[in-house]
């Protein structure tokens, strides 16, 4: 007997079966989606189809040989009830029939748990063409096909897997003659750039499903299935060098300067973090190097989200992530090995909380290092968002992305910056001040060329897949001028998705952030808005062989989530792409060629070992003015050290009414995401030159002060110092042509001449290290000199200066902010750009009406000296109202006894809260 199949582009396939001349099998492969996260054979769940998110549609096609009553008979697999609608139409014509199915729970979501039902209602057709379409509201249950037959007979389970490996071979077979032949003549051209190189290292998996361009190892990490391959230059052949764990995922590799060994990150399954792993190019000497913490199930216990009932279902809507998919495990990725022997790495050890992320669901990493056994763990960096990708520069630096958000747009800052191996000289690259692209991804140095870079300019989400960049630092990295566009035919010009550039476009470009608002696209004028496609021609992983040719993956044409949509291929800035590899069934990421390096040398800037012992950094000004625009000499008195506190996951609420604005735990009304501490002031001398202590390994800037602790510029960024290193700076906003002036002196600084000073308190203050907290910092002074006039009863000019306690906050405190009592970032309005440069006193106190006003004279409101520098601090501090991310925060939680705890600068340090 003959079984009829039609394949969704209508080419036909005939196959031995038991069945009816008339039965027509179609599997889940033969249906795609209108919309969403459709994976027609999701080896995540045994190869079914699974439509991961709510709300969709999935059609397909298939032909009736013969005219009659046809039973209609699905093989799934559901834990739950979900109902999906069947519409049968003719191609071609406008009658149709419907019916239900996936009605009832077979007892798991796994082919195991595979069980036949059949409709309710027979279908009447007529030979000919016609489409299947699924509907559902809500989730669908994982399918593996439905059969369409005249008989009633329950047919066995695995009637379709026959079928399935047959098209597999077929179109694999099909696949690999049409390549074939363009692969060998890349090759061929590849060895002229390589003539020492026999193969290329790259990974094969399915494309990460990621929500956002730093999530691929928590909602990206869906598809299982990996391998880290060798692909012979020479005669196209591809070897497996880690077979044993092809059932997991492989994020990223690096290679070893001697060329013999690749260091890469690898996932088991799911609940499980990834973790770092090694082996030898010939395949030998696989170990894994770094582990889970002794405590991690008790960690999983305690954070995991979806045991809690009052967030829960939270977290199974958000972006169709799906219910206790990351269980708020530890992760180690993205390795590169380092020139000491040791290695770099990121990981969510750091345990932070992203900051714009209000369910919580999300986490962030931070760099770390180790030595080559995995023994030895060292924390770089202590960043309140994430990083990642980093390698290793010819001058032994480390190159990697950096996200922040101090006082910028949210999804702005995700430039390229640079550390020692030893997490000391931290410093940026470049992209702090650029709007779009907002992510500079998987960044290399250009051989030879220590001041050029490739990156993928990529949107904050969903995957980090975009258009290469050749970043060239020599210029102000203020500005555009050092980008250019390797591949111009893909941009990134919003917070989501890419653009194709448009007629009316006359050229690809970076945007500047005060350009964004002038910006005319064709689906969406605004800064956050998405891009007009979803599709390729997309690309990632840029390899450099020189600065006009690179490999790299590409994909042409398919949707971003394709499985198997990347391929390795050869680019160049001429425009010519031309296929390297490709495989039918995954795509190929982090192609590297198989080569020895120069062993960089190991970097290194001075240490204080006293100052180490005491958890101190030490920092020396050469000139504050430096950069300062338009500041008289003589006009900055000191310096305010802040710290960016990173939220860490022991501020997690399992309570409802807290989240504000996109904050898991609310810091401010529509302003800072982030809360600041203040670690006390150090002066400035007549020359400009400061010289003082910072604590290491927190996250610190500066704001230069005037004679009344107001701020005239702010530092918007951060950076980490190790325990004991000595920096020097040149001054505010240091560009790379500015270095000479470092030795343009003709004597020595002041603040040289002495020994350095260790922050200290403002008047009025018990200590310079301390919180900022509006309640207790500036509503006394409303409380002491403006109740008769702006209170609850009367609010003169409509400036209510009242302690009342509202939803979140109180009532003065909103009335300051939505009055603009003083400029501040709106670090989510708008979320992408936000972060050009501000000249001297554009934010902050200096910039702030409600500090005119009382200074001119309001009736007796008459503030000391004290008063003053509380409430300028604050106004300095970008709409701040908590201290402390700690406590229920929501009005409805008045009366217990965690309610609006008043903060304290310990909790903010050990990020222990004050009660369990």
């Amino acid at each position: 007997m003959k079984t009829l199949f039609k394949l969704f582009v209508l080419t036909s396939l005939v196959v031995s079966s038991a069945f009816a001349a008339d039965d027509v099998l179609l599997t889940s492969d033969d249906f795609v989606a209108d919309a969403g996260n459709y994976v027609p054979l999701d080896s995540r769940w045994g190869e079914l189809g699974v439509f991961h998110g709510n709300k969709g549609k999935l059609v397909g096609r298939f032909t009736v040989a013969t005219g009659g009553e046809y039973n209609l008979q699905a093989l799934y697999a559901s834990d739950e009830k979900r109902p999906c609608t069947i519409t049968v139409a003719r191609a071609y014509g406008k009658s149709d029939e419907q019916t239900n199915v996936f009605a009832t729970q077979t007892g798991g979501f796994l082919a195991k748990d595979l069980k036949w039902e059949s409709a309710p209602k027979t279908f009447k057709l007529e030979a000919g063409d016609y489409t299947m379409t699924i509907a559902f509201e809500r989730s669908m249950p994982h399918f593996r096909g439905f059969r369409i037959t005249t008989d009633n007979a329950v047919p066995a389970a695995d009637i379709f897997l026959t079928l399935i490996a047959e098209k597999k071979r077929i179109a694999e077979q099909r696949f690999c003659e049409e390549n074939a032949q363009k692969s060998a003549a890349t090759r061929s051209r590849l060895q002229k750039f390589l003539p020492d190189t026999e193969y290329i290292v790259f990974i094969k998996r399915a494309t990460f499903q990621s929500s956002h361009y730093y999530t691929d190892f928590i909602d990206g990490a869906r598809i299982f299935g990996a391998e880290l391959c060798l692909l012979s230059l020479r005669d196209g052949s591809v070897k497996n060098l880690v077979p044993s764990l092809r059932g997991g995922l492989i994020g990223r590799c690096n290679l070893s300067f001697d060329g013999k060994k690749i260091i890469f990150d690898y996932k088991r399954q799911l609940g499980e973090g990834f973790r770092i792993w090694e082996v030898g190019v010939d395949g030998t000497g696989l170990r894994q190097l770094t582990f889970p913490p002794d405590d991690e199930e008790q960690r999983i216990a305690k954070y995991r989200m979806d045991k809690h009932n009052a967030v829960s279902q939270i977290w199974a809507g958000y972006k169709g992530i799906g219910a206790g998919l990351y269980a708020h495990h530890t992760d180690d990725f993205h390795p590169a090995y380092l020139p000491d022997g040791g290695f770099v790495f990121t990981s969510t050890r750091c345990e932070h909380g992203i900051l714009c992320d209000g369910p919580d669901v999300l986490t962030a990493s931070v760099l770390y290092r180790s030595d080559k056994d995995g023994k030895k763990l060292e924390k770089l960096s202590d960043n309140s968002v994430s990083e990642s990708c980093p390698t290793v520069m010819e001058d032994g630096r480390v190159l990697y992305t950096r996200w922040e958000y101090v006082d910028n747009g949210s999804v702005t800052n995700k430039g390229l910056w640079s550390i020692n191996p030893d997490g000391t000289a931290s410093s940026e690259i470049y992209g702090a001040n650029i709007a779009y692209p907002s992510v500079f991804n998987t960044a290399r140095q250009i051989p030879g060329q220590p001041t050029k870079f490739v990156c993928i300019g990529a949107p904050h989400m969903p995957v980090g897949v975009g258009t290469i960049l050749l970043v060239d630092t020599r210029v102000n990295r203020r500005t555009v001028d050092g980008v250019h566009y390797v591949t111009p035919e893909v941009d990134q010009q919003h917070q989501s998705r890419w653009q194709r550039p448009q007629t009316n476009q006359p050229f690809t470009r970076l945007y500047e952030p005060e350009q964004v608002s002038k910006l005319t696209i064709q689906t969406d004028k605004s800064r956050d808005g998405g891009g007009n496609t979803d599709a390729g021609p997309l690309f990632m992983d840029p390899f450099p062989l020189d600065e006009h040719n690179f490999i790299a993956s590409f994909n042409p044409d398919k949707k971003w989530n394709d499985v198997s949509g990347y391929g390795l291929y050869y680019i160049n800035d001429s425009g010519e792409r031309e296929l390297l590899y490709r495989d039918n069934e995954m795509s190929a990421w982090c192609p590297i060629p198989v080569r020895a390096a120069k062993l960089p040398g190991m970097p290194t800037v001075a240490r204080d070992t006293q100052l180490a012992e005491e958890g101190l950094a030490r920092l020396v000004v050469l000139d504050v003015y430096a950069g300062m625009d338009n500041v008289k000499r003589g006009t900055v008195k000191y310096l305010r050290i802040n710290e960016h506190v990173p939220r860490p996951w022991s501020a997690r609420r399992y309570w409802s009414g807290d989240e504000f604005d996109q904050q898991h735990s609310a810091i401010s009304k529509n302003a800072a995401l982030g809360l600041r501490v203040q670690h006390g002031i150090v002066p400035v001398e007549a020359d400009g030159s400061a010289n003082f202590v910072v604590p290491a390994d927190k996250n610190i800037f500066i704001q230069a002060l005037d004679e009344k602790f107001r701020e005239v510029q702010r530092e918007r960024t951060f950076v980490n110092y190790r325990p004991g290193e000595i920096r020097s700076c040149v001054g505010c906003h240091e560009q790379a042509a500015e270095a000479p002036i470092r030795g343009s002196r003709t004597s020595m600084p002041l603040a040289m001449q002495r020994q350095y000073d260790r922050p200290a308190a403002q008047p009025g203050e018990q200590t310079g290290a301390r919180p900022i907290s509006y309640f207790e910092d500036v509503q006394p002074i409303w409380d002491k000199h403006c109740m008769s006039c702006h209170n609850d009863e009367k609010a003169d000019g409509k400036i209510n200066l009242a302690a009342t306690l509202t939803t979140h906050f109180n009532r003065s405190y909103e009335t300051l902010m939505d009055w603009n009592a003083a400029p501040v970032i709106r670090e989510n309005h708008p979320k992408a750009g936000n972060n050009h440069y501000l000249p001297p006193y554009t934010l902050g106190a200096n910039a702030s009406k409600l500090v005119s006003l009382l200074e001119k004279g309001h009736y007796d409101a008459k503030l000391s000296r004290e008063e003053w520098i509380r409430l300028t601090t604050w106004l300095d501090a970008n709409g701040q109202y908590y201290g402390t991310y700690f406590g229920k925060k929501n009005i409805k939680y008045k009366g217990e006894k965690d309610f609006r705890p008043t903060p304290t600068f310990q909790e903010t340090q050990t990020l222990i809260p004050p009660m369990e």
